[in-house]
């Protein structure tokens, strides 16, 4: 993480020695040492785009975002070429925390990605169209790495129900960094990079619960899911969807299917009988009926949902235990 000159000038000796001493900080989280350090090197350097660079990655890291959008545009400022520079992702990142609408459409399209509009559109940028993504969920403390959807460049709504244990809620949208740390891989071949979170950037006030079900077969539990879809919100069935990953396994290329019910997945480190593995089997057989699911409903809404589905078949569904977690 040692950036050294790119322009025609080169930096001084201690200009880097301050840079890479600030940097060793910043991976020990001595955030406060590391900002004295590189204000320095910006007195040393103020007309090195990188001394401004570098203190906005400072920022970011502390979400300390009026700073980092105000070292970001420094940085910009001095830059010796027009589209495609990593300090215009900075900005833009900083400038959608802030909800600096203008800024961040300016510095996506600066970036060299379209935004529909253009910079003259006072809103926040929609409609760019850029797909699915995985997120790592609280990338220092207990990871989870969940599904959602891609609102722009540096925001993800959450799509998956995560695990109370991440202290985020289905529907939430998260603040993520522009560096992806892995990929999911799909059975159709399709890759999908691994953003980590920064911050919440907008809660959900929809509450998670987790219910025990009785499921004769997976069709049972496909139809709570598709119940709760109708009703506008979710139903994930955490027996089969969560495994427990190590660091490098998680932040690697890996695929994101259910399994087959007859492997072992290798690179599951959980329990047999509880939430995961996905290729998960119990006494030889390939459907194990009590599942244990996660769901994402109002209180006022989310009994009728399972009495509902209970009642479309009351021979192969039931459930107990309902509790809200998150």
């Amino acid at each position: 993480m040692r950036i050294f000159g790119k322009g025609r000038h080169r930096p001084s000796a201690s200009w880097r020695q301050a840079t890479d001493r600030a940097f060793t900080l910043i991976g020990d989280g001595r955030y406060e040492d590391a900002g004295a350090l590189l204000t320095r090197a910006a007195d040393l350097e103020p007309w090195l785009s990188e001394s401004w660079f570098n203190l906005a990655l400072l920022h970011k890291f502390r979400h300390d975002w009026e700073q980092a959008r105000a070292a970001g545009l420094r940085a910009v400022a001095l830059l010796d070429r027009e589209a495609g520079a990593p300090d215009w992702w900075n900005v833009g990142i900083a400038a959608t925390a802030l909800q600096d609408w203008p800024l961040a459409r300016r510095a996506w399209q600066a970036y060299g990605l379209r935004v529909p509009g253009g910079a003259a559109v006072s809103g926040e940028p929609m409609g760019m169209d850029l797909g699915s993504a995985a997120v790592r969920l609280s990338p220092e403390g207990e990871a989870e790495v969940v599904w959602g959807r891609r609102l722009d460049p540096a925001r993800v709504e959450v799509l998956s129900i995560p695990l109370p244990s991440s202290g985020r809620r289905w529907g939430e949208v998260v603040l993520h960094d522009g560096v992806p740390h892995g990929e999911r891989t799909t059975a159709a071949g399709h890759a999908y990079p691994v953003f980590d979170e920064i911050e919440l950037w907008a809660p959900s006030p929809v509450p998670t619960w987790v219910v025990l079900l009785e499921a004769a077969t997976e069709d049972d539990r496909d139809a709570l899911e598709q119940l709760a879809a109708d009703a506008g919100f979710a139903a994930e069935d955490w027996s089969s969807s969560v495994r427990l990953l190590c660091r490098m396994c998680s932040e690697s290329r890996m695929p994101s299917d259910e399994g087959d019910g007859e492997h072992l997945d290798p690179h599951d480190h959980s329990e047999p009988g509880h939430p995961g593995p996905l290729g998960h089997r119990t006494d030889g057989q390939l459907w194990v009926p009590e599942r244990e699911c996660g769901l994402a409903a109002p209180a006022a809404l989310v009994r009728g949902l399972l009495d509902g589905w209970v009642a479309d078949s009351p021979d192969s569904r039931d459930w107990r235990d309902l509790e809200e977690v998150c």
